[in-house]
């Protein structure tokens, strides 16, 4: 049996844990080592204040992350804020040493600014604003989010390839990293699968996540929340599919993710590899895209700016892109499978929509809508 693994908390709630306790002894002259916050989530995160750093208007202070028993990169690390007072309306927030800079569009936030991302920033600014009222002050601060070392440890991540330069980003939507081990992940992949063959369904629904939620439901009626999650792991989806004696397959999913699968690339997660952008340009090549073309999708951040980028230069050429890229999801599939069962997939993205779906896709949502919806 897996032993239960211990969640953390992300650098967002570090950042706003040191902002607010920054701001709580500038305000009031003590010293405090230890702080609470809220999450997003609503975990409380008891943050160890540490390296307190002060002068007559502004105070320095870090908590130390800690990922739990995820593997991250960022585990150990000292997030600073230093908070100061200033004669400017509001809270002002910007990064400092290790905090990297956005440098190309179609990221969380625009080019020029910090890379901390919008929910970190609403906790930052709220925890500070909590303090100000608490203590009747009505003036403007000035936070500067800090991480010595974040250059070094922003080289064993995707920043650099994303445009984000000189450090790490501060992340997290929830303020929780709740770590699954593999194992845990396929156990539960497996008895979904397994309670849905005992229910009578002959089709496995299948999806990644929950990305296209609303996007499935307005076009197909289908609620992704009835799916099976097969997060990263779609080629050993599909051998417990196979194992199990399902008659057929519908895999609905972002592009971000499927079109890996075009490329043969059965465990989607970006560790394991990352060539959405030369799947996508070969596929566009074959197609008859230009030089010009291929080489702007090679330099996309996102698949959504890819796909966008195509229906601009050539609405004929996308059409045909995505035809080609659907075809190589499902010959992979196929060919992970061995043959005998029965292979759909949709693909969408958020903001192009539907990007391709296979010939029968919507043949088995009809088909199967009773199974769906019961």
């Amino acid at each position: 049996m897996d032993k239960k693994l211990r969640s953390g908390f992300t650098t967002g709630s570090c950042a706003a844990a040191a902002a607010k306790a920054a701001a709580w002894m500038l305000l009031t002259g003590s010293e405090k080592t230890n702080i609470s916050i809220i999450t997003p989530k609503g975990a409380a995160f008891d943050a160890n204040i540490l390296d307190i750093q002060k002068t007559a208007d502004s105070v320095k202070c870090a908590v130390r992350k800690d990922g739990g028993d995820d593997p991250d990169v960022t585990t150990g690390a000292l997030i600073y804020a230093e908070v100061r007072l200033s004669d400017a309306e509001g809270i002002r927030l910007d990064g400092g040493e290790g905090v990297g800079r956005v440098t190309r569009p179609g990221l969380d936030q625009p080019v020029g600014e910090a890379a901390i991302n919008t929910v970190p920033r609403q906790m930052i600014k709220q925890g500070v604003a909590e303090v100000a009222e608490a203590y009747g002050y009505d003036g403007g601060f000035d936070v500067i989010i800090s991480v010595p070392g974040g250059e070094d440890i922003a080289a064993r991540t995707f920043n650099p390839r994303l445009g984000i330069e000189g450090g790490i980003s501060i992340i997290g939507t929830s303020g929780v990293v709740e770590p699954m081990s593999e194992k845990a992940i396929l156990d539960t992949i497996k008895v979904e699968l397994r309670q849905q063959k005992a229910e009578g369904c002959k089709v496995a629904f299948i999806s990644p996540g929950n990305y296209g939620l609303d996007f499935m439901k307005e076009n197909y009626g289908m609620d992704l929340d009835r799916s099976v999650k097969c997060s990263n792991y779609i080629g050993l989806t599909v051998d417990m599919i196979k194992e199990l004696g399902f008659e057929g397959m519908l895999l609905t999913g972002h592009a971000g993710k499927l079109v890996k699968v075009a490329g043969g690339i059965m465990n989607t997660h970006s560790r394991e590899a990352d060539c959405r952008m030369e799947i996508i340009a070969s596929a566009a090549a074959k197609e008859g895209a230009g030089t010009e073309l291929i080489l702007y999708i090679l330099d996309c951040l996102t698949t959504e700016e890819a796909f966008a980028k195509l229906r601009e230069a050539d609405s004929a050429i996308a059409e045909r892109t995505a035809t080609r890229l659907m075809d190589g999801i499902l010959a992979s599939l196929n060919r992970r499978s061995g043959g005998g069962i029965h292979i759909e997939c949709i693909m969408y993205t958020k903001e192009n929509g539907l990007i391709a779906a296979s010939d029968g896709a919507e043949a088995m949502v009809r088909d199967n809508r009773e199974q769906w919806n019961g």
